[in-house]
């Protein structure tokens, strides 16, 4: 599912130039960080971790009165890559932030009230005689094979189990299929990359913006804060949030809206004390008017509702969810505002934008931090000097269209697909219009089932093929290349690897148990 060879290649690349990069004339050698949060604070840690060894200067400047967002608590596997890169250690990191694992997202009435599917993180089966395992599947499905395609995905048959564990690279197993990612408290999280950034040298500075200096070529050149403090950057990032303080407000990049493909506009967060199993995935439950989520942590659960005002009220929102959690409610609700969409520039003159600045697509995915993460790892390997020349920060912006686009196409496939007729929002669901990009996608699979995937897509085929089928989508037929392969030996070989599968998640510990004892490593 996830680009971790790519993050792989950026993170020796990382280390390559933090080892021979020195201070030139031309060089950015002071960068500002305007706002904390998660955000922020990643960014630090990335850029801090790259230029650890020269001598540039990363301050970040933190309002104490700008309140953290913090309730993207669900992350993808890139993200584990991200902080192997940074050294964190990764029992630390699960005990300090109360992290959990994450094997998929499960999906329960989505498609129809009453049914589920699960999306998977990592591998569904292996290709045969070199065709995607879909196309063998949905031939066997044709026949009369009554298992569904995440069946044969080791992470989907850990997480129905209640079962965990890291697969050991250096050891052939049927789990080396699997990837994971975390739950975690995201205001944890945030105080952990604060602590490991201030070690590597980041200024941190306490203290709000009021105003904002440029030069005469509109690049800015400080900025003011209300204690009368005024810093000076060769480039600046923001982190502000919604508000977009520097990207917008003063370089002018304006906001492209994808409401009418996502209307979503309203969220609800709260915390609830645990209940039951602690389970290894992440739970997205459809409403009449959008979804609920439920992501477990160590120490409570993370609860919200989103959902679209033009087709329910804060209060009917609020009434549902707190009849569908489960736990003694420890806070109270917080409503958040929000608009899908991204930024036509993210980056612009001297200043990028990152994390709710840069744009926001619904948490269905899980995708925030990923998009603002991959933002500041294609920021370090694009980083310019002080001149910014136009041809770079093009090419970062048409990279990160990319990015945005493709994970836009793919949360708009859980809704476009859906048999759901109980309600006008999901009727109008139906009817939607939808993106040149994802109906082109749409209708090449719908042919022979084929599915195809861009350098810069985050979501493999597997991941496709798991939406389809949990929504009942079908092709017309499959590739016809796969009646090349012995019927008999396939059915076999996909018998045999099931059964392999469920035998080796017998013998794994539950979730609970794989985290206390992994926690208390060091």
């Amino acid at each position: 599912m996830q680009v971790i060879a790519q993050l792989s290649f950026s993170c020796a690349f990382f280390i390559f130039l933090a080892q021979h990069s020195g201070i030139m004339m031309d060089s950015i050698n002071n960068i500002v960080i305007v706002g904390g949060g998660t955000a922020g604070w990643t960014t630090a840690a990335c850029l801090a971790r790259v230029l650890n060894q020269t001598k540039s200067k990363i301050t970040l400047i933190d309002s104490p009165e700008v309140a953290t967002i913090g309730v993207g608590e669900a992350t993808i596997p890139p993200l584990v890559e991200f902080m192997r890169f940074l050294g964190v250690n990764e029992q630390e990191f699960v005990r300090k932030t109360q992290a959990t694992f994450k094997l998929a997202i499960k999906f329960t009435d989505w498609n129809k009230v009453g049914e589920h599917y699960w999306h998977q993180f990592g591998s569904v089966g292996a290709d045969i005689d070199g065709k995607p395992f879909y196309q063998h599947w949905y031939k066997s499905r044709l026949q009369g094979n009554q298992n569904n395609y995440t069946d044969y995905s080791p992470a989907i048959a850990m997480a129905k189990k209640n079962k965990f564990a890291i697969p050991d690279p250096r050891q052939q197993s049927i789990l080396n299929g699997a990837t994971y990612a975390w739950h975690f408290d995201a205001l944890l999280v945030a105080n952990f990359l604060t602590e490991y950034s201030v070690e590597l040298g980041v200024d941190h500075i306490r203290g709000h913006v009021e105003s904002i200096a440029k030069h005469d070529n509109g690049f800015i050149k400080s900025v003011f804060l209300k204690n009368g403090q005024i810093i000076t950057g060769d480039f600046f990032i923001d982190c502000t949030g919604q508000k977009a303080l520097l990207i917008e407000g003063a370089m002018g990049a304006k906001f492209e809206s994808w409401q009418h493909y996502l209307p979503m506009n309203r969220s609800i967060a709260l915390q609830t004390e645990n209940h039951g199993e602690l389970v290894p995935y992440t739970e997205s439950i459809a409403h009449p008017w959008g979804w609920q989520w439920r992501i477990p942590l160590q120490h409570r659960t993370g609860n919200g509702m989103v959902f679209c005002d033009k087709y329910c009220t804060d209060e009917d929102a609020l009434i549902a969810l707190t009849k569908n959690i489960s736990g003694k409610q420890l806070t109270e609700p917080r409503f958040i505002s929000f608009a899908t969409g991204k930024r036509k520039e993210l980056w612009k003159g001297n200043c990028l934008a990152l994390g709710l600045s840069s744009g926001f697509l619904e948490p269905l995915e899980s995708t925030a931090i990923h998009l603002m993460m991959k933002g500041v790892i294609k920021f370090a390997e694009m980083l310019p000097d002080k001149y910014c020349h136009q041809a770079t920060i093009n090419e970062y912006n048409r990279i990160m269209d990319i990015e945005y686009l493709s994970i836009r196409d793919f949360i708009i496939l859980h809704y476009c697909t859906t048999s759901r007729t109980d309600s006008p929002f999901w009727q109008d669901c139906q009817n939607m219009p939808i993106p040149d990009s994802l109906a082109e996608k749409l209708a090449l699979f719908k042919n022979q089932g084929r599915l195809f995937r861009s350098e810069f897509d985050l979501f493999t085929p597997p991941s496709w093929y798991a939406i389809l089928a949990g929504m009942n989508i079908k092709p017309d037929n499959y590739d016809r290349l796969i009646d090349i392969s012995d019927t008999n030996q396939v059915n076999s070989i996909m018998n045999n690897g099931l059964h392999n599968l469920n035998n080796t998640i017998s013998q794994l510990p539950s979730h609970e148990t794989f985290i206390k004892q992994f926690a208390l490593k060091t």
